[in-house]
């Protein structure tokens, strides 16, 4: 059994199965970012990616091995984390790979506090107080992969991140505006996580989005109203969970077409208007949980590929039987193997058993529960 923390670096990092290949769909909930980084975890994912040639580099090898007071070096990791550090302590070692300095007491970080770490390739800020970052603080950073800023007093994206930057999580800080150009030059990230900010939909200027490629973005538990506008296409997954999302307009989600996990549970959605969901034809898994829709989301049944699909604590009151299935025989690629409508007012007994004829099994479908 994996690490919780590692289960989380594989998310970021694992590509999903292209739209063409119908694969069992293994159910992943919308998984907590802590306060912590497993930096075993991360050293595990560091040697994957040496292993594949992404991040092997020739290092200099000084001939006296420093390591700063109070940190732990071993194997170009650097571990000065819980030591009550106001400050990115001097001599680090230049042929770190991996520094973490989480649950610290840092405030800031200055141009020079990483200076001649240019084979850096993950690091870790997390749960400490930083509130200001140097534009020019990440220069020398020329190969970073992983930058985890989680848990801070940021109120706004770093500037001049590196551009080898692949991941990156700034999730629960005080950043209320995402500027235009925010993420320029980031051609090779495919993963931000920044949920638990206080952002709105006005707080995404035009262009804050540019010249991302993304796979996976979460914005959770923020303050959006609605669905944003002019996210990066490529997305595969994303989640807007615990917002105050309250409908889902025709146009909202055109763009994203490659989605293939969309998050919206925990919203105020009462009305999903009719089409929306057509462009989405190759999701798998979808989240309208804990929202107020009075009926089953018009669409589902001709979504090829959508395996799990969570309803359940809304106010639908009625389930038809081409809800869920497609009339024609061969145009649902996969069997459901999660629909989940308990916490409804359904009479549960008046559904007809033929709607869900393209489910797994029985024992997928799950009913009852609801409080009046």
């Amino acid at each position: 059994m994996l690490p919780f923390s590692v289960v989380l670096l594989l998310l970021c990092a694992t590509p999903l199965p292209p739209a063409s290949v119908a694969l069992p769909f293994e159910q992943k909930g919308l998984l907590d970012f802590g306060k912590s980084i497993d930096v075993e975890g991360l050293m595990m994912m560091m040697m994957n990616d040496e292993e594949e040639g992404s991040a092997v580099e020739e290092y200099y090898k000084p001939e006296q091995p420093t390591c700063p007071f109070g940190c732990q070096c071993n194997q170009n990791v650097v571990q000065c984390s819980d030591l009550g550090l106001h400050y990115v302590p001097y001599d680090i070692p230049p042929e770190t790979r991996l520094l973490d300095l989480q649950s610290n007491q840092i405030t800031e970080i200055r141009e020079g506090d990483f200076k001649g770490l240019s084979n850096l390739y993950a690091l870790v800020l997390v749960n400490n107080k930083i509130s200001r970052v140097h534009p020019r603080a990440f220069m020398p950073l020329k190969r970073m992969h992983k930058l985890y800023f989680s848990h801070n007093q940021l109120t706004a994206v770093p500037k001049n991140l590196p551009s080898s930057l692949v991941e990156l999580r700034i999730h629960d800080n005080h950043i209320k505006r995402v500027a235009s150009g925010a993420f320029s030059g980031l051609g090779s990230m495919n993963c931000i996580e920044m949920g638990r900010n206080p952002i709105q939909n006005s707080g995404f200027e035009p262009g804050a989005f540019d010249g991302l490629k993304l796979t996976f973005l979460r914005i959770s538990e923020a303050k959006l109203t609605g669905i944003p506008k002019d996210l990066p296409e490529g997305l595969h997954e994303l989640h807007l969970d615990h917002n105050q999302i309250q409908a889902i307009e025709l146009e909202d989600l055109r763009q994203y077409e490659s989605l293939h996990r969309l998050g919206l549970g925990y919203n105020h959605i009462r009305n999903i208007e009719h089409g929306s969901l057509y462009y989405l034809q190759n999701l798998r898994e979808l989240h309208l949980d804990n929202n107020r829709i009075p009926n089953v989301p018009g669409g589902l049944a001709g979504m090829k590929y959508l395996q799990v699909v969570y309803l359940h604590s809304n106010n639908i009151s009625q389930v038809d039987v081409n809800d869920f299935c497609p009339n024609g025989f061969g145009v649902k690629k996969t069997y459901y193997n999660g629909i989940s409508l308990f916490d409804n007012p359904i009479n549960y007994w008046e559904v007809v058993p033929a709607t869900f004829r393209c489910v797994s099994n029985r024992m997928a479908v799950q009913f009852g529960n609801h409080k009046k």
